[in-house]
């Protein structure tokens, strides 16, 4: 049987992010993506502007048809959510779907670099630690790491060139796991380790027994839904029963494959990563 995936995110019609990069990957990893929108844009955030549907008042009717047809999902995979009434609907459907084999992934977007994103309220951030409290694996950037912990973020990236950077990070995550949170796997870190001659980008993935640093060299700029096709990839291949260090090693080596070609086209960042030629190397 396929195994079928709740994809719950916003579906952009530009920049190739939340939906638009979930369900192709999913798809050509073998896995049923069954998006539920938080909301519909002409395009993502990034540009200076665009439409914005809410779909908040939609979601309940959205769901109560998936029980009339007595839907059974693999996964529950959480993206971008619009509001905290967003997350408390999203909170019900959990209760309404998981079933204790149904692996749930919540991708914390609260912020990046340092700031939070125009949603993001006192509120809000309170919702979305109730949210990751369910989660089996969280995918939070190193911004969105400090929101969760209450860590500042000026006064951890202010170690960077600690040789301890890294095991630093990994401490501020694995307080996380005492809330019963399978792996946290912390996105898109820059580090330069005394062993590189230039910094790179790492990833790593902290469980109760181990932390795996997974890094790749830097190629361009920071482009739209990056965090979105390694989400997606681990989603992927944790609901077909892969390790989270070897799900977070194919979505880098993917990544890292069409990050080289993007930047080479000189695609603006906010249209996304040209990934659509390399799909292949998730089969």
């Amino acid at each position: 049987m396929v195994k079928k995936v709740a994809v719950i995110n916003d579906l952009s019609g530009l920049g190739k992010c939340s939906l638009t990069a979930a369900i192709p990957v999913l798809s050509v990893m073998g896995v049923q993506a069954c998006p539920l929108p938080t909301a519909i844009l002409s395009n993502q955030t990034g540009y200076e502007s665009y439409f914005y549907d809410d779909y908040t008042d939609h979601i309940d009717a959205y769901a109560e048809e998936w029980k009339k047809r007595n839907l059974t999902i693999d996964g529950i995979y959480t993206g971008f959510l619009g509001s905290e009434l967003q997350a408390e609907k999203i909170l019900n459907f959990i209760d309404a779907f998981r079933r204790p084999e149904t692996l749930l992934l919540v991708d914390p977007v609260m912020g990046d670099s340092g700031r939070t994103y125009d949603i993001y309220t006192a509120t809000f951030g309170k919702q979305m630690k109730r949210l990751v409290e369910h989660a089996d694996v969280i995918t939070p950037n190193l911004t969105e790491l400090c929101l969760l912990t209450d860590t500042d973020y000026d006064a951890l990236t202010a170690q960077k060139d600690s040789p301890d950077y890294l095991d630093t990070i990994a401490e501020t995550g694995q307080c996380l796991l005492d809330m019963g949170i399978g792996t946290i796997i912390v996105t898109g870190i820059i580090y330069q380790s005394p062993a590189d001659d230039a910094e790179k980008y790492y990833n790593l993935v902290i469980d109760k027994e181990h932390v795996t640093g997974i890094s790749s060299d830097i190629h361009g700029g920071s482009y739209s839904g990056t965090g979105d096709l390694l989400a997606s990839v681990v989603c992927a291949g944790m609901v077909r029963g892969d390790t989270a260090a070897d799900s977070v090693r194919r979505a880098v080596s993917f990544l890292e494959t069409a990050l080289i070609e993007t930047a080479k086209e000189q695609v603006p960042r906010n249209d996304g990563i040209n990934f659509e030629p390399y799909l292949k190397l998730l089969l």
